[in-house]
């Protein structure tokens, strides 16, 4: 019996949660440490993984992901360790995607070819910013020169390169975005995550926000220009949006990203990482210790440190599922979410939708249209409510 997660597949998340410093925007569970026994946190990622497994044996890994934090300042024998531990205890797809989320900056850039040997077959660099002086406000330890030495360094390396950058920042017009994207595009990757700066709680930048001081950002208007601007150049050169912040050349979207945005199961490995494992036909969320230090000690007491958080309902899962299937271009299933509701999607409010020239329906997907991505979270309110 097919059971709903195969729909999207099944992947797993590694999080190492340590930075060299914390970037004001952001909110990950990322820490400062001066000191890290690289050897004590391999070892205690294996037990992590070796207990994941017992909950899900048998299993295809389609992708594994490295984030953070900053997982390139992981050693590459851990890497190479946790990537040959995987294919011990689950099996491996015939193209299993292996991404590393790494900074360009010249020390962790010459660790590559290391990360490569490991198994590593993808990276994603966190550029955010080709200018130095938007890198400096933003927190980032590297220059535009490194950026662009490390996708020198990348492209002996790897087939599959992307990057983020993040836009509509202090003081940016919509010129000086669209000469930075272009730019952008000529550095050949095949992936780009584009993401709006968006001023979280309990971030330096929303401190500053709250006093006042965060000068020079972008309204909402400004902010939707550079939005669809972004639309049209990757579209222009051969990068589809497939989600509603990335873009990527034919075949070459992020597998594991899909396996979140097709709500298929994902096991979270690591400091403040959530999963979501399918046991016994019940749909389950896991979450571990956010601080490094707790989660280190549980795992040395008790061999791992997941714990199953609740058991996710139906209607909740055809909810879920809905707020990331609707992120693609390629839509939702509507049938898929009747199966998991146990009732159809209001139709007159979809037909509302459409006629607003929001949303479009064809046979059994429900798609977001160009207008519609841009006010996406009303959309699913409205869907849901």
């Amino acid at each position: 019996m097919t059971e709903d997660w195969q729909n999207g597949g099944f992947g797993i998340y590694i999080h190492w949660p340590f930075c060299l410093s914390k970037c004001p925007y952001c909110d990950f569970n990322s820490h400062v440490r001066n000191t890290i026994d690289h050897s004590v946190w391999k070892t205690a990622l294996l037990y992590e993984l070796q207990h994941a497994a017992t909950l899900t044996p048998g299993r295809t890994v389609q992708s594994i992901y490295f984030g953070g934090g900053t997982p390139s300042l992981m050693e590459p024998d851990t890497i190479n360790a946790i990537i040959n531990e995987i294919t011990k205890l689950w099996h491996i797809g015939n193209n299993v995607e292996i991404t590393l989320e790494a900074n360009p900056t010249s020390v962790e850039a010459t660790k590559f070819s290391n990360f490569k040997a490991a198994g590593v077959n993808r990276v994603s660099m966190g550029v955010q910013a080709l200018n130095d002086i938007d890198l400096k406000r933003l927190g980032r330890l590297h220059t535009a020169k490194e950026a662009m030495q490390a996708f020198d360094i990348a492209h002996k390396n790897f087939e599959r390169i992307s990057f983020d950058l993040i836009y509509a920042r202090q003081d940016q017009t919509l010129d000086s975005w669209v000469s930075e994207l272009k730019f952008a595009l000529t550095q050949a990757a095949d992936h780009l995550s584009l993401y709006q700066l968006t001023i979280e709680n309990g971030t330096r930048f929303g401190e500053l926000y709250d006093l006042g001081n965060l000068k020079g950002l972008p309204d909402d208007n400004l902010a939707a220009d550079m939005y669809a601007t972004t639309q049209e150049i990757c579209a222009d050169a051969g990068l589809n949006a497939y989600e509603i912040s990335n873009y990527a050349k034919e075949g070459a979207e992020s597998r594991h990203n899909m396996i979140y945005w097709r709500y298929g199961d994902y096991i979270g490995i690591g400091p403040g990482a959530h999963g979501r494992i399918t046991l016994d036909g019940k749909k389950q969320a896991t979450i571990t210790p956010s601080l490094p230090e707790a989660w280190l000690q549980r795992v040395q007491s008790n061999g791992h440190s997941l714990q199953l958080n609740e058991i996710i309902s139906k209607p909740e899962q055809a909810e879920e599922y809905l707020m990331m299937s609707l992120r693609l271009s390629e839509g939702t299933s509507l049938s898929r979410f009747q199966s998991l509701y146990s009732a159809p999607m209001n139709q007159i409010k979809i037909n509302a939708l459409v006629e607003q020239k929001l949303l479009t329906c064809t046979n059994d997907t429900l798609i977001a249209t160009k207008a519609g991505r841009m006010i996406l979270n009303a959309i699913l309110k409205e869907l849901l409510t």
